[in-house]
């Protein structure tokens, strides 16, 4: 965005940290008290991650930052496009599960499909979480009712695609968010120049990582 200095963004970056971090321990509580559905869940991160050679999963700062929005927003009816091992969608069925809320995640890869369901039950999040495997352009209009937070993960020169079919099924005030939006902005010019001139929206791009998001909400 046009007149950002470097020291703004130093400080944002290290202010959505802070957020993230305040969030932390918000839902965990004391650092020192590892209850059982913590320390399953911070098992299971860790274990994708270290399985993660395509490095398909978000960084735990995004998936920290993931779910600080969805609890800061109440959100109930979540989407996931692009679940991959189940990373993010571990992160975000945390805060859901505070909000009384369900994601429903899709990835498209069989064999990884079958790997996010799995590592969705052992993070024991698996009865807020949905998933659901195959082409998410045939499986999001199965979907019934609207949606109040939308993270997008997929392949990058889809993305304005699958903005335009989400967009009229948000919910006033619902938030969508894209990942690697910095890392590889090159490969989604059409929809960062969408989300950044629609009238109807509100957008920001903040890097937890250096992977990059951006968060836009419907007016």
């Amino acid at each position: 965005m046009s007149g950002n200095t470097k020291s703004t963004s130093t400080t944002r970056r290290a202010a959505v940290l802070l957020v993230a971090a305040a969030g932390a321990a918000i839902w965990f509580g004391n650092a020192g008290a590892q209850t059982p559905a913590r320390s399953s869940m911070t098992q299971v991160l860790a274990d994708i991650k270290a399985r993660d050679k395509g490095q398909l999963a978000v960084s735990e700062e995004d998936g920290r930052f993931l779910r600080v929005l969805i609890a800061s927003r109440g959100a109930k009816r979540a989407l996931e496009i692009g679940g991959a091992s189940g990373y993010s969608a571990i992160w975000m069925g945390s805060a859901l599960r505070e909000t009384g809320g369900r994601l429903v995640t899709i990835e498209y890869d069989p064999g990884r499909a079958k790997e996010l369901a799995e590592n969705v039950r052992r993070a024991g999040v698996s009865d807020v979480v949905q998933v659901v495997a195959g082409d998410a352009f045939q499986q999001i209009p199965k979907i019934e009712g609207t949606f109040d937070f939308v993270f997008l993960d997929a392949w990058k020169k889809d993305y304005k695609r699958f903005f335009e079919l989400v967009y009229p099924r948000l919910d006033a005030r619902a938030l969508f968010v894209a990942h690697n939006v910095v890392n590889k902005k090159s490969e989604m010019e059409d929809f960062l120049t969408v989300i950044h001139k629609h009238p109807s929206l509100w957008t920001t791009i903040v890097s937890p990582s250096g992977e990059g998001m951006s968060v836009s909400v419907k007016r």
